[in-house]
């Protein structure tokens, strides 16, 4: 009893390696293929997000620097409009300070014609009262009580000029 065939066997080996063989030409190359395709796109992608990667670390350095550059620009404009601000209030404060000066001068020179007003007001007046007095002496006569009296008069209206 011979329970195994051996034509049988070897046709089903052959139909098997015939079988492998068309799933290898047919089948396996393909699907192979389309698994190293599949593994060389990942990989491409990887490549494509480490590039991205680095071109986003670079950007973000750019950018970082143009911040800091930005920020530097600012303060010093913020300098610049402050020192501008000093500069101006320094112009300013001068300036001020000039126009209280010549309001100073015109005031002393005004007060100066004022007093040179009144020192001929005065000797004006000086002059009627000596007029006067000399009329009136002139009138009179001159005796030495009468002198006394009006040059008590004369002084008394000088005391009553100040």
């Amino acid at each position: 009893m011979n329970l195994i065939d051996i034509r049988q066997v070897v046709t089903q080996i052959l139909g098997f390696l015939i079988l492998v063989w068309i799933l290898r030409q047919f089948a396996w190359g393909p699907l192979l293929g389309m698994l190293e395709a599949r593994r060389e796109k990942i990989a491409g992608q990887f490549k494509e997000a480490d590039r991205l990667k680095a071109e986003a670390h670079e950007l973000k350095g750019r950018y970082e620097l143009e911040l800091r550059g930005i920020e530097a620009e600012k303060r010093q404009r913020l300098q610049e409009a402050v020192a501008e601000g000093q500069k101006v209030a320094a112009e300013i404060k001068t300036e001020a300070q000039g126009e209280a000066q010549r309001r100073l001068e015109r005031a002393q020179e005004e007060i100066a014609r004022e007093a040179e007003k009144a020192k001929e007001i005065l000797k004006q007046r000086m002059i009627a009262i000596a007029m006067r007095s000399a009329e009136k002496i002139l009138r009179q006569k001159l005796d030495e009580a009468t002198q006394r009296k009006l040059a008590a008069e004369f002084l008394d209206d000088v005391g009553t000029l100040r």
